[in-house]
């Protein structure tokens, strides 16, 4: 019997006593050497309660963050004690290559060390040897819970020494530059990849994935397969997980523990129509937006110069011009030239199973919102999956491709155009393409308004805007400068309703979700699937859910801020006293 063994026996302690998991880490490393995907979860928050559950669900491992947040080693250790004894990995991810953290993480049990920010390969040479015993490495020898407190030395050495895992994050551009010489080192069979960080050293801060940057990592990712290794990403929705998967990827983290959360909390909160967007000062933006001007001024009536030259429309669905964009495309205009709009084009853009429009751009700015099936859009090859609600906006000029991913059902958007009648160029230009992450959302432009915007609406601001009322604001050149229109989108719960007001130029208003009454100088109207009403400049209006339902809408505006001239009640409720008839009024 080895005298390590002996010893062990005599203490009281066996080999199974042992707190390095060497079943599950030899069951982790068979799984990627099969090429077969690992899932895991990082955890940044304190309770051990989440490790339990990822270790109840069989998650194959998790990565406990000691680099960014606020655990210390009282709640790392308590992370790593609740997987004890389960078929699940736990790392921790140190602050720095630092021998001190190494020794530490590894001394209180954990799997295997993640090291972030390795760039060459003597880094990543000494991140191994920090994690290994003499004469092989430099790691002491400590008699702390990973040696069951000194009594399991021999045992815990061979088993670290066999099983141990260090895994190298690469996330910057010199990394992925060095990918070549970094696969070269012994000791390293899986390498992780730190996208924002990556995009962060190529010139893109705030982007999860700046220009040319998933280029870089899957070509970084093509040579680790290429030498037989495998390699790492966090997941930014469920839609990525699977892309990952098939980009090749094995070792898949599903999300963070605190965005998961705040995911399904946001959800629920939309559901009901309450869900906000945090703030930096950790407050939510549920009050009015003072920045943004909307309700100008309290007037007896509308200036004399915003008279009208024209009536108000209702339009319903199925009943308005319609344009086949090409085979499997079809438009149809709601609010558009055909009813005297100026400036504003909307109406319902329905994509057959399977069909794509192929790439063209307009002389003026887009907006897309998805109602109904699902979409993939592509801009300049920036692929984005929207989800029910989403909404795009594409800039004049650049070119962009929709389309419907399903072999089932119709993909439905709304659409607005900042001009009355389609114009649609066709480009044939190859773009290189690449998946842009679920929850990226802004503007996306190399400069503020140069690129496209994506607004996810489960995590969109809410904004109050009257009794019973929160407006969704898409876009306005508040946010795209140099924009020709806005838009956004209105939540009404029952008596939920804006003062009487006018806006000096025209706006088209759909009713998506319920019934609406729409009030129009002493005429009233019902709309509701889909109906829109077109309101030219100058005529007073409002519009109030006299239900016992929520009821929403999308409105656009042909002018690039959200401004409304707020007037008395009477200027909608009654015929002729917005503009009097005969000479002008004083």
């Amino acid at each position: 019997m080895p005298r390590s063994n002996a010893l062990a026996i005599m203490s009281g302690f066996t080999t199974k006593h042992v707190l390095m998991k060497s079943s599950a880490l030899r069951q982790f490393r068979r799984r990627i050497a099969e090429d077969k995907p690992v899932y895991g979860l990082w955890v940044t928050l304190e309770s051990a309660s989440i490790t339990e559950m990822a270790v109840a669900l069989g998650l194959d491992w998790v990565v406990i963050d000691a680099e960014h947040g606020q655990l210390d080693w009282r709640d790392i250790l308590a992370h790593v004690r609740a997987a004890v004894r389960s078929s699940t990995v736990v790392l921790v991810r140190i602050a720095e290559l630092n021998i001190a953290l190494v020794k530490r993480a590894l001394d209180i049990g954990a799997d295997g060390v993640v090291v972030p920010w390795i760039e060459t390969p003597q880094q990543l040479e000494q991140a191994v040897a920090f994690a290994h015993y003499p004469q092989r490495g430099l790691r002491g020898i400590g008699a702390e819970r990973a040696t069951c407190w000194g009594q399991c030395l021999g045992e815990h050495v061979d088993e670290a020494e066999e099983n141990v895992l260090v895994v190298p994050i690469i996330e910057s551009v010199l990394g992925g530059q060095n990918i070549h010489q970094l696969v070269e080192v012994d000791g390293a069979e899986v390498f992780f990849f730190g996208p924002a960080d990556f995009s962060a050293t190529a010139g893109y801060v705030g982007q999860w994935e700046g220009p040319g940057v998933s280029e870089q990592i899957l070509a970084a990712k093509d040579a680790i397969r290429a030498v037989g290794k495998r390699c790492g990403v966090v997941a930014t929705g469920n839609d990525n997980l699977i892309e990952r998967r098939d980009q090749g990827f094995s070792m898949l983290g599903l999300g963070l523990d605190g965005p998961l959360f705040l995911r399904s909390l946001h959800g629920a909160l939309a559901a009901v129509g309450r869900d906000r967007r945090i703030t930096s000062a950790l407050s939510s933006e549920g009050e009015p937006d003072q920045e943004a001007v909307r309700d100008l001024s309290h007037l007896a009536r509308p200036p004399e110069s915003m008279r009208p030259d024209r009536p108000e429309v209702m339009n319903s669905v199925g009943s308005s011009p319609k344009t086949e964009i090409q085979p499997d495309v079809m438009f149809e205009s709601l609010v558009g030239s055909h009813n005297q709009a100026r400036d504003l084009n909307t109406g319902f853009v329905t994509l057959a199973p399977g069909a794509q429009l192929r790439y063209h751009c307009h002389p003026y700015s887009e907006s897309f919102t998805l109602i109904s099936g699902e979409s993939m859009i592509e801009v300049e090859g920036r692929r984005y999956t929207l989800r029910i609600m989403d909404n795009m906006v594409v800039p004049p000029g650049i070119p962009h491709q929709v389309s419907n991913p399903s072999n089932r059902q119709a993909a439905v958007f709304h659409v607005s155009m900042a001009a009355a009648a389609l114009t649609h160029t066709p480009v044939d230009r190859f773009f290189s393409r690449r998946a842009m992450p679920d929850d990226v959302s802004g503007s996306l432009g190399a400069s503020p308004g140069a690129g496209e915007r994506v607004n996810r609406f489960s995590t969109a601001r809410r904004e109050v805007e009257g009794l019973n009322t929160t407006f969704v604001y898409f876009f306005d050149e508040r946010v795209m400068p140099g924009i020709e229109m806005s838009g956004g989108y209105g939540l009404f719960q029952p008596t939920g309703r804006l003062p009487a007001h006018v806006h000096d130029f025209d706006e088209s208003i759909c009713i998506i979700e319920g019934t609406a009454t729409c009030v129009v100088e002493g005429r009233r109207y019902t709309l509701s699937d889909g109906a829109t009403a077109l309101q030219p400049r100058g005529r007073v209006h409002y519009f109030v859910n006299e239900t016992d339902q929520p009821m929403a809408m999308l409105w656009f505006y042909a002018g690039p801020r959200p401004e409304r001239l707020v007037v008395e009640e009477r200027c909608a409720t009654v015929a002729n006293v917005a503009w009097p008839k005969g000479a002008q009024a004083r």
